[in-house]
């Protein structure tokens, strides 16, 4: 099975210094939609794994975020794509959980459930805890310099073997090069 996990915010959609915290505020980046598009008809299962502290802190609830998820689906269904699963991440870094990014609990939760290697398994981000998360479990971290991006390859220490694109369109056209 080919899969790939995506951050959301700052890859599939807007990022925002304060959240993003309701579906006015869920924008999706250009080309993203049809990234995911181009995934899923080219046989690839797109599973998203998204640290939601805004929870945590109080800034939106379950059904304001499943609304959000709601909108994106409604989305990328329209674009010809599939997203089959959004793992989340409700806590903050003070909660200490095992499943918030930088540490690997979603990916291995995701692994786990599409029984898929955890080698090789491409997470494409746009911050160094994306990229850290994929890498501890020996996955192929991809950055792009879309949300946080820029910022995050300016910053330097990414993983070892970490491939850096333009955007989320660009990182799904290598995938599906193959």
């Amino acid at each position: 099975m080919k899969l790939v996990i995506l951050d959301r915010d700052g890859v599939i959609n807007h990022d925002r210094d304060d959240f993003v915290k309701n579906t006015l505020e869920w924008i999706p980046l250009d080309k993203s939609l049809e990234a995911v598009a181009n995934l899923t008809q080219a046989g690839w299962h797109v599973v998203v794994a998204t640290n939601q502290s805004g929870i945590g802190r109080g800034l939106f609830d379950v059904h304001a975020l499943n609304a959000m998820h709601e909108k994106m689906h409604r989305l990328i269904n329209q674009a010809g794509g599939r997203i089959d699963a959004v793992f989340i991440c409700p806590h903050t870094a003070s909660d200490k959980c095992s499943c918030r990014k930088p540490l690997p609990g979603m990916v291995h939760d995701i692994a786990e459930r599409f029984n898929v290697r955890l080698e090789g398994l491409p997470l494409i981000g746009d911050s160094l805890r994306d990229l850290e998360a994929i890498a501890a479990v020996g996955g192929q971290p991809m950055l792009v310099r879309t949300g946080k991006g820029e910022k995050t390859l300016a910053a330097g220490n990414l993983p070892a073997g970490t491939l850096v694109f333009d955007n989320l369109f660009e990182a799904a056209t290598h995938l599906i090069a193959g």
